[in-house]
């Protein structure tokens, strides 16, 4: 405890026998103390007594009492009272009246008794006090004994080693328990479920500076509602004596709970409406299923659920309908945990697909359509939350409650987004279910986007590369390596297309095609000019006339415009001729020079009509290569094309010593950006002996 100086000690319990210093109470009441003999004399005489009574001991020793202190119309009662005591050895305690020196009359408050000396004479005792002073003692004692009792806030007076000396019946209410279970206990034993540590750190500061702690918020769990957070407004002070002793502490307690209930509420909505709007700008900002769940899982935790899990019906992936009974196959999408460690390794890797009997709560979600909501979990719930040993798992991680919505859009069920909470104390309740609905809504707009785009992207991608040729690798005097990348995940397929197309006298067609647009269209238009093109090459066409018969088939498509590089080389001659349509030029490389773009007439696109191609011969011997490729190797939304083309030209005199394939493979990693938004073909022609 210690002591805040010198002249204002703070003192535990005194040892037996020891002087403690006085209370302040008796200075409060400035006690007389006058000792009568037998015949009514004054032999003692205090001095408080003197500043009572205004005489001197000089003036009052030796003298007559009565005489000294009494009117005479009150000297037979006095003289009686007097003899009463000294007779019958009874106590007399009451007030009368005094003549004090300056000749007034003062109602003083008596106790008077008998003393016998060792020889058996007999004395009288007299302690009085001023009656005013001692009424309005009374009162004020009366009247905080009355404001403790009466309050509506709870108060307490501790001592100083912080141990309970009274507590109000307010307080009883507040905490639920009797006064009996703190008389004599300290802090940390009968407010045990408060964090102990920090409030005897606060209370000893208040005890020894002095320094109050006013309207400090306490939010705790008490004996009287276990279930439900409370919050109290505290407040602590020390207590001194008139004389600046230190007493203790008083302890105040207010009960806020239903205004500190109203603000959470409101911070709660808050919260759920900023959730809500960070779930619509964040969830399905791509068109990919992966991502999508993970927006979803990632927006949920933890502001309303400490995992998340977004699970989605197998059935519902491969365009089946989904089961409304029986068993169901899930797969899980995305997980997110607040604490990754605990319970991520229970589910496995995304994509994981786990069938749950119908009596699992995920697939009572999905085959009702509505919300399962579990407040408390107990251990036999969590079999019927997971499979056995992510049940274990999550036994371990703390799971107190759960929460499944359904993902529904457009009237089909996709699967069900699971909620846990493990350290959020609050279990979940109906206001969580509702937002979680409302969420899952959104969501499941989203995820049922990315789906449809998954399957019109997977059917596109399996359309083009079923339309991609199968080449040989060599062809009489030429090596030739290709690479076909599709669009990343944020866009549709494309319509690139490369060929090598054997011709008469050991020529070959090298073509690259670019059909303008994106998805199935793309991919079907550039089916039917690929068949054309191979058709057209069969008759031994010049690159030109190929184009220019290409161009009037290409004004009937449904993607009216497209790209295209007809190459045809000769092994015997040495030469290549090339026609361009709209497309970029082709990069040749020669040994010993770096790699520069070919100066060709750039025509312009299939389907634009009445516009004449252009052929342009070049020699092309052993050791040459011949780089074609669609513009979704070198273009960018942020990089000028010269910036770009120089790049390619770069790459290609880096790779040009190595073998094809490895090239190819260099070029794209150093050209292509991750999730590229174009499709890319790349075909590499090298002549040989």
């Amino acid at each position: 405890m210690g002591t805040t100086d010198s002249s204002r000690p703070c003192p535990g319990p005194a040892p037996a026998g020891a002087a403690v210093p006085p209370s302040g109470l008796l200075d409060l009441l400035s006690v007389a103390a006058v000792v009568l003999d037998s015949e009514g004399r004054v032999v003692f005489w205090s001095p408080h007594a003197e500043e009572l009574f205004g005489y001197t001991a000089a003036e009052a020793l030796g003298r007559f009492a009565a005489r000294l202190l009494v009117r005479e119309e009150h000297w037979d009662e006095v003289i009686r009272l007097f003899a009463e005591v000294t007779e019958s050895g009874a106590d007399w305690a009451g007030a009368f009246p005094i003549r004090h020196k300056d000749g007034s009359t003062r109602l003083v408050e008596f106790r008077n008794m008998r003393l016998l000396d060792e020889l058996g004479d007999t004395f009288a005792l007299g302690l009085a006090a001023d009656q005013a002073t001692v009424a309005r003692v009374e009162r004020d004692v009366a009247l905080s004994t009355r404001l403790v009792s009466q309050s509506p806030i709870g108060l307490a007076v501790l001592d100083v080693n912080l141990r309970f000396l009274t507590v109000n019946p307010a307080l009883e209410r507040i905490v639920g328990l009797p006064a009996a279970e703190y008389l004599g206990k300290p802090v940390g034993e009968a407010l045990s479920f408060l964090d102990v540590p920090a409030a005897e750190e606060r209370l000893l500061r208040v005890l020894e500076t002095g320094e109050p702690v006013v309207d400090r918020q306490v939010v705790c769990r008490p004996p009287v509602d276990p279930e439900h957070e409370h919050a109290w407004s505290v407040s602590y002070h020390r207590l001194e004596d008139s004389g600046g002793r230190v007493l203790g502490l008083a302890f105040s307690v207010i009960d806020i709970t239903e205004r500190y209930r109203a603000a959470t509420e409101a911070a709660q909505a808050r919260q759920r409406l900023a959730l809500i709007a960070s779930a619509s700008a964040s969830v399905g900002t791509t068109l990919d299923l992966g991502t999508t769940a993970r927006e979803l899982a990632d927006v949920v935790v933890p502001v309303l659920a400490d995992v998340a899990a977004v699970n989605v019906l197998d059935s519902a992936l491969a365009g089946r309908a989904a089961p409304s009974t029986g068993p169901a196959g899930f797969r899980v999408l995305a997980v997110s945990a607040a604490r990754p460690e605990e319970v991520l390794h229970a589910y496995g890797p995304p994509g994981t697909v786990t069938t749950y009997d119908s009596d699992h709560l995920i697939t009572r979600c999905a085959h009702t359509r509505r919300p399962v909501l579990l407040s408390h979990t107990t251990p036999a719930d969590l079999p019927r939350i997971a499979h056995e040993r992510a049940a274990a798992l999550l036994a371990a991680a703390g799971v107190h409650s759960y929460l499944a919505v359904p993902l529904v859009a457009r009237g089909e069920v996709l699967g069900a987004l699971a909620l846990k909470r493990t350290h959020h104390p609050a279990p979940f309740d109906e206001d969580d279910v509702f937002l979680a609905c409302e969420l899952a809504s959104r969501a499941a707009v989203c995820i049922d986007n990315a789906r449809g785009y998954q399957t019109q992207r997977h059917a596109a991608l399996t359309l083009q590369r079923s339309l991609l040729p199968e080449l040989p690798s060599v062809r009489p005097g030429l090596e030739v390596a290709w690479r076909y990348e599709p669009a990343g995940a944020t866009s549709e397929i494309g319509g690139d297309w490369f060929d090598a197309i054997p011709l008469h006298g050991d020529k070959t067609a090298l073509v690259v095609w670019d059909v303008m647009g994106s998805g199935i269209n793309a991919a079907a238009t550039m089916g039917q000019l690929r068949s054309a093109t191979r058709a057209f090459a069969e008759l031994d066409l010049p690159p030109a006339e190929a184009l220019c018969h290409l161009d009037h088939l290409s004004e009937g498509t449904a993607q009216a415009i497209t790209t295209c590089i007809y190459c045809v080389y000769d092994p015997h001659r040495g030469q290549c001729d090339i026609s361009l349509a709209g497309h970029l030029p082709p990069a040749l490389m020669r040994s010993g020079h770096p790699a520069r773009l070919l100066n060709l007439p750039a025509g312009v696109p299939l389907g634009v009509g009445g516009v004449p191609f252009y052929t342009t011969t070049i020699a092309f011997r052993p050791g040459d290569q011949l780089a074609l490729y669609s513009d979704g190797l070198v273009e960018t939304r942020s990089d000028p094309i010269d910036v770009r083309l120089d790049a390619l030209l770069a790459a290609l005199s880096a790779t040009q010593r190595h073998d094809l394939e490895e090239s190819c493979d260099r070029l794209l990693a150093m050209l292509r950006p991750p999730c590229g938004e174009d499709d890319v073909a790349l075909l590499i022609a090298r002549a040989r002996d």
